[in-house]
This record gives structure tokens, C-alpha cells and sequence, in this order.
């Protein structure tokens, strides 16, 4: 092949690179010049104070200073979330307007509540996964318990008797005991709480021997040894505290529950528009300073792309559901 033949080839695939690019390269600017046309509106369906409220002030923070528009943070708290998720699903989608939201709303409530009034998948696109938090099992120091095995050897010898504590009936963390039972092969006996705190409080005082909960709210009494760590429920030990092992190291496996929170847009929402607010809550996320807050509230970033956040909604709705069904859960 001759020099000149050689300098052809190379000059045509840099035209067409070239070429390729520039579509892609005025559409995103196209949909960064929308998105700094106007307001941002985020909805936080829960009271102020929660890892909810704290995800959609960081996120609104870093929206106003990349987009150089108000992004207002609104607590539209009330009916379990639902009043929120109602709000996004009739606004525009212009980019403009978005949910931060727990997972159970989006992959728990569909099976769980009758009548739940959203269809996922079509009053809503998914934008991505914003941060998860730990989970783990905990005993009360007078159980006796101090690992997974010590759990389900006594949970074996007395099938139906050995109690645990959760936030209420149905949440993540209650299906999170339905699936420890399920992966073992025991019959651990659910105590629904209002809330963590009440729950936990029992924990510690020995009223219940066991809780499955969220890392950061147990956590300052695993240090002060209130409390005694049994086992996180992720493939991998946390960063927030890497001295706990997870139940999979102990020989449990399948146990893989995750507190996670995500940003969702209301349908009609254009890919491309989802796709940059994917990347603008990354980029957000992995500031030093946003990353001090976030481990702060015992959480990580976990940012994806919507497709990837897509699959994940949908995989564990599918867990959950047959959970759901096969336990007979109903909501209270």
C-alpha cells in the first residue's frame, strides 16, 4: 500500500469519526441549553431531615451551580410517599421536574399495596440510582447470637419463636427477614415497629432478640456493643464499617438487600434529557464535599445510566414480588 493510500484511509476515518461526533455533540448541547431554561422542581416525597431529603438538596445544590437556574426542593410528604410520586407523574417532561425516592415506592409498593395507584414502568422514567446504604442484622447482647450460624442453629432449634424487629410490615427490611428465612430454611417469627427507632430501642433492650435494619442507625450501638453486629446483607463489606462480615462470608448467600434511593422523571421525559441528568447527578455525587455528606448519613454513591437503573427496578420488583406472594405479606 502506497504512503498516499495510507494518508487517504486515515483522512476518511477521521472525517467520518468526525462526522460522527458532531450529531451527538450539538444534541447534547441541545439538551443542556433546555435544561437551563428554567426551574428546576425536585420532590422529595418525605419529611425534611431523611437520606431522602438530603439526596434532593445535594442534588438541587449542584443543579443550580451546573445549570445557573433555582432548584427548589419540595417535601411533598404524606400517604406513604404516594402524594409525591402523584405530583411528578402529572408534571411535564421537560427535565425540569423529578423524584428522589426509596426503593420500596418503586419496587416493593407495586406488589404490596392494593391498589397501588402508579405504573412504574409507564408513569415514569427511570433517571438513575442516586446512593445506597447498608444493611444489617443485629442481636441483642442477652440473645446470646453473635454470628450467622449461632442464628440459625437457634433459629432451627426453635422453629417459629426466635422474633425480629423491622420498621413495619412490608418494608424493605421486613422482606429482608423474608428472604433470610427463605435462603436458610428457618421460621424466625416477624414483631412489625412503627418506625426504626421504636424498634430498635426494643432491640437493644433485649425485647426482641434480633432486628434486620439499616448500617448507619445501628451503628452507634454496634460501637458502644448495645447491640451485636450479625451480618451485612450486601456481596461486600461496607466502607462504613469494613470490620463486619457479610452474611454471604458466613455461609448464608442470596441475602443481598441494599437501601438504595433513585431519581426518576415523569414519562415522556426524552432519553437524551434522562441520560445528561444521569451523568449531572454523577458528576454531582462524586465531589469530595458531596461524598463527605453522604458517608456522613451512612450512605455511598451509586450512580448509573438509566438502562442500567431500569434493569435493576425491575429485577428486584421481580425478587421482591415473589416474596410477597409466597410469604402472603399484606400491607397494614
Amino acid at each position: 500500500m502506497t504512503r498516499l493510500s495510507v494518508l487517504a484511509k486515515t483522512l476518511a476515518a477521521s472525517l467520518f469519526a468526525v462526522a460522527a461526533f458532531a450529531p451527538a455533540h450539538a444534541q447534547n448541547a441541545d439538551v443542556q441549553k433546555q435544561l437551563s431554561s428554567g426551574t428546576f422542581n425536585i420532590i422529595s416525597p418525605f419529611p425534611a431531615g431523611g437520606p431522602v431529603d438530603t439526596l434532593a438538596r445535594l442534588l438541587a445544590e449542584g443543579l443550580t451551580q451546573r445549570y445557573g437556574q433555582p432548584a427548589v426542593v419540595e417535601n411533598a410528604a404524606g400517604a406513604a410517599g404516594n402524594i409525591g410520586m402523584d405530583k411528578v407523574k402529572r408534571a411535564k417532561g421537560d427535565g425540569h421536574t423529578l423524584l428522589v425516592i426509596p426503593a420500596g415506592n418503586l419496587t416493593i409498593n407495586p406488589t404490596l399495596m392494593p391498589n397501588f395507584p402508579f405504573n412504574i414502568e409507564k408513569d415514569f422514567v427511570p433517571v438513575t440510582m442516586l446512593a445506597k446504604a447498608p444493611n444489617v442484622v443485629v442481636a441483642s447482647p442477652s440473645s446470646g447470637i453473635k454470628n450467622a450460624k449461632d442464628l440459625v442453629a437457634q433459629a432451627k432449634a426453635k422453629p417459629g419463636t426466635l422474633s425480629y424487629a423491622s420498621p413495619g410490615v412490608g418494608s424493605g427490611l421486613h422482606l429482608a427477614g423474608e428472604l433470610f428465612k427463605q435462603q436458610t430454611g428457618t421460621d424466625l417469627l416477624h414483631v412489625a415497629y412503627k418506625g426504626t427507632a421504636p424498634a430498635l430501642t426494643d432491640t437493644v433492650g433485649g425485647i426482641v432478640p434480633l432486628m434486620f435494619t439499616n448500617l448507619p442507625a445501628a451503628l452507634p450501638f454496634i460501637q458502644n456493643g448495645k447491640l451485636v453486629a450479625i451480618g451485612i446483607t450486601e456481596a461486600q463489606r461496607s466502607p462504613v464499617a469494613p470490620n463486619i462480615p457479610t452474611l454471604a462470608e458466613q455461609g448464608v448467600q442470596g441475602v443481598n438487600v441494599t437501601s438504595w434511593y433513585g431519581l426518576l422523571a415523569p414519562a415522556g421525559t426524552p432519553a437524551p434529557v434522562a441520560e445528561q441528568l444521569a451523568k449531572d447527578a454523577a458528576d454531582i455525587l462524586a465531589k469530595p464535599e458531596v461524598q463527605d455528606k453522604l458517608k456522613a448519613q451512612g450512605m455511598s454513591q451509586s450512580t448509573m445510566t438509566p438502562a442500567a437503573f431500569a434493569k435493576a427496578m425491575k429485577d428486584e420488583t421481580a425478587v421482591w414480588a415473589g416474596i410477597i406472594k409466597a410469604r402472603r405479606i399484606v400491607a397494614e
